[in-house]
């Protein structure tokens, strides 16, 4: 299954950066062994839009654009369910063994996601009750990303 991650804003070069692609890297090097594939990063600029509503409302046009066809869609919220390692690897292993093909998982905008795009979602995650910056989300993901990986394939790295 080929995975993606779509964020809106850019990293810039520096630790956060590094941090992210150092986990995206280790997932992509020990994913396909278990069938999951890093298929890209993709990353959007802030809408400009003068109102909250109308920038959701543009972020989640882009990241439309960019869902594949029949891609699992799977948002990153503060109001969505928080999983453990465990359970976070088994959504992947399921998905997975289902034949699922294409999994994007979205982190929004500071404004949040346009309610239309959280409706239509296979699954909204969020990552605990506190408030994340969007950079520090990035690395989360990619290391839970690589995590899930050695959880699938039973490596060590996940210790309980």
């Amino acid at each position: 299954m080929r995975i993606s991650l779509f964020a809106v804003g850019r990293l810039k070069a520096g630790p956060e950066k590094d941090l992210a692609s150092r986990y995206l890297d280790r997932f992509a090097k020990a994913g396909p062994a278990i069938g999951l594939e890093l298929a890209k990063v993709i990353e959007v600029q802030e809408s400009r839009a003068s109102n909250a509503e109308t920038r959701k409302r543009e972020e989640a046009g882009a990241l439309e654009k960019a869902l594949p066809e029949g891609a699992i869609l799977i948002l990153l919220d503060e109001r969505g369910k928080a999983l453990d390692s465990e359970a976070f690897a088994d959504v992947f292993g399921r998905y997975r063994d289902n034949g699922k093909r294409e999994l994007m998982l979205a982190i929004g905008g500071a404004d949040g996601l346009d309610p239309d795009l959280r409706s239509r979602a296979d699954m909204v995650l969020n990552l605990g009750s506190m408030t994340w910056p969007h950079q520090l989300v990035r690395i989360l993901i990619a290391e839970q990303l690589y995590r899930a990986v050695t959880i699938l394939s039973g490596h060590p790295y996940h210790r309980v």
